[in-house]
């Protein structure tokens, strides 16, 4: 199918159709694929919008320095959370291909982003990253003051199956001066992560 016809396909209200244009336009892709799937992450149609984060995931790392770029240059929130949530795509999509250091180094500066949907978006990312991300979840933990931002990151340890993440949530479940909805957070992530990690060596 052209890729213009794709496209088109992206909007479709069939979303087996959605998904399959998705995939389909990750593999007959040419170079103006990635800029123009870029081009609809400020679209008004959330579903057109969606799609495209889809696409951009499907595509994987190629796509990582156009929504790195974005992400950190958008002066559209919606574009920047939209770009965090393609990243988390791309490593949902590739799980078995490294995740490139930029797109890391991208998503860490995206947590101290003003607003909520991307900073949220940027830890969901990195959890779906898991352990090469570990250390920067880890290190922002200890540093910010942002609780919806820290109950965010203690979720995504929670769903990592990182074992390091056990001995974090559990200092954080013993720390009486965190913040209680921190620690709370904290206490219930641990038997998640518990389950997890049994999984994976399942």
């Amino acid at each position: 199918m052209a890729i213009d016809s794709l496209f088109e396909q992206l909007k479709h209200p069939n979303p087996n159709l959605r998904e399959r244009a998705i995939w389909e336009l990750a593999e007959v892709r040419d170079e103006n694929s990635i800029p123009r799937l870029m081009g609809i992450l400020d679209e008004e149609d959330v579903t057109y919008r969606r799609s495209a984060v889809k696409a951009l995931g499907a595509i994987g790392v190629d796509a990582v320095p156009s929504l790195v770029d974005s992400l950190l240059n958008s002066e559209n929130a919606t574009i920047r959370g939209s770009c965090a949530k393609a990243l988390a795509q791309v490593a949902a999509n590739h799980p078995d291909v490294p995740f490139p250091a930029e797109g890391l180094e991208g998503l860490k500066s995206a947590l101290n982003d003003q607003n909520a949907v991307v900073y949220i978006a940027s830890v969901m990312a990195l959890g779906e990253i898991g352990s090469p991300a570990f250390e920067i979840l880890a290190e922002a933990l200890k540093t910010i003051d942002n609780v919806a931002l820290a109950v965010a990151i203690v979720n995504a340890f929670g769903s990592m199956g990182d074992i390091r993440g056990v001995e974090v949530l559990t200092a954080l479940t013993n720390d009486e001066s965190a913040d209680p909805y921190i620690r709370e957070s904290a206490v219930s992530a641990l038997p998640r992560l518990d389950q997890v990690i049994k999984y994976k060596r399942a």
